[in-house]
């Protein structure tokens, strides 16, 4: 009797053993983790976040800033309390739990997720800056481009707090008023680009487009559709620009806080290689995880940087075949951070491409919004009359030869 209750007393010690070697075991993988997530979080400075994470349209840099700090901040005090209050009792949790214990939490999380994901797919798939078709201008699903304005119709909405009119025509282009027609046999100023060359808020003759063909006294073509990145822009010049006879100038733009579109991989794309990869359907819940934490790697970067370069080259040759004038604008409200700077040597000036920087001032907004208003697109335009206006300013082809090695420097 004894020795029965010596060997119990003997199993039951080494089984304390064992799990108390399990809990030191956990509560020093716990303990590395939350050491590792503190480092990395003291390690992060702004230049590391400027590398890695792109400027924003519709967030002001010092918003931006904020945000990253706080993301910074937010790790520090997880880690801090997973090493200080969380480390022993999630060691002794985990410790004690048995296989079907964690099977059942592994089962739940998966059916939790894949109930988020499906409901995620109730919606239609888009890339995370789109904004949903119905909004208007209203636009329609396109194969090759993604997207375009719906084509023959008028709609007038308020923004900013006044009415603002949308005409299109057959092509999807946007024109002064309903039934107005483009001469394709006349001279014509072609814009490319997205919702601030479309003039997203503001009426027709207040756009860049119509205030430098009146400037010039050139007809202008408006093909800019909201939300494309520089990929669809030059796709959509290439699309159109047949049926045009007479193009006078090629223009379109770039913008350091618009970069972050031709990193996307679910949009249709021209890909560095001048080939028109397929968009790639991601999981919904990756998708809103970066969306919500839109991280870039120096490899994606310098790819996207390639990318932008083909494509804005692109819109040099075809231009300069065609006896146009081209050219890249850069608005720039306010002063540019480095960051801004940086991104726009790589891209532009590392390329050769031509191209003129705009300086506006933060207050010619939207109301409530991000895009340039009416004396925005106004100084955008001179400027741009200015250049074109230069007869001295010839088309030349940049040395693209260079653009794979400039392109992977950081």
């Amino acid at each position: 009797m004894t020795l029965e209750r010596s060997d119990y007393q003997t199993t039951v010690r080494g089984r304390a053993a064992r799990e108390t070697g399990r809990e030191k075991s956990w509560e020093i993988a716990a303990g590395s983790v939350a050491l590792l997530l503190l480092a990395g979080a003291l390690a992060a400075d702004q230049a590391g976040f400027d590398r890695h994470f792109r400027p924003v349209f519709i967030i002001p840099r010092p918003a931006m800033m904020v945000m990253e700090q706080a993301l910074r901040g937010s790790v520090i005090l997880a880690a801090i309390a997973l090493f200080m209050f969380c480390r022993r009792p999630l060691a002794r949790l985990l410790a004690h739990a048995t296989a079907g214990g964690i099977l059942r939490v592994v089962l739940a999380a998966s059916l939790a997720l894949g109930t988020v994901e499906l409901v995620l797919r109730l919606h239609p798939l888009r890339p995370h800056d789109a904004d949903p078709f119905e909004l208007e201008p209203r636009r329609q699903p396109d194969a090759l481009l993604g997207w375009t304005f719906a084509p023959s119709r008028s709609v007038v909405t308020s923004e900013g707090g006044r009415a603002v009119s949308y005409s299109f025509d057959a092509a999807g282009d946007r024109i002064a008023q309903p039934g107005a027609k483009l001469d394709a046999a006349r001279p014509t100023l072609i814009f490319t680009g997205e919702s601030i060359i479309a003039g997203f808020g503001l009426a027709w003759k207040e756009t860049i487009p119509a205030q430098v063909g009146a400037m010039l006294g050139i007809q202008s073509a408006n093909l800019a559709v909201t939300d494309y990145s520089n990929d669809q822009s030059i796709m959509r010049l290439e699309a159109e620009l047949p049926r045009f006879h007479k193009p006078a100038a090629m223009v379109t733009l770039f913008m350091p806080s618009l970069f972050d579109r031709n990193l996307l991989d679910n949009r249709p794309r021209r890909g560095v290689d001048q080939g028109m990869p397929a968009p790639q359907q991601h999981w919904r819940l990756a998708a809103l995880l970066h969306w919500l934490v839109p991280y870039r790697s120096t490899a994606a970067i310098d790819e996207g940087i390639m990318r932008t370069q083909g494509s804005l080259g692109a819109l040099v040759r075809l231009a300069c075949a065609r006896g146009a004038q081209p050219l890249i604008v850069v608005p720039q409200f306010g002063e540019a951070s480095a960051q801004e700077e940086g991104l726009q040597h790589r891209v532009l000036d590392e390329a050769g491409l031509p191209y003129i920087r705009v300086k506006l001032d933060p207050a010619w907004r939207l109301p409530g919004d991000s895009h340039p208003d009416a004396r925005g697109a106004r100084a955008i335009a001179a400027a741009v009359a200015a250049r074109l206006n230069d007869k001295t300013d010839r088309c030349q082809m940049p040395e693209f030869s260079s653009l794979a090695g400039t392109a992977r420097r950081e």
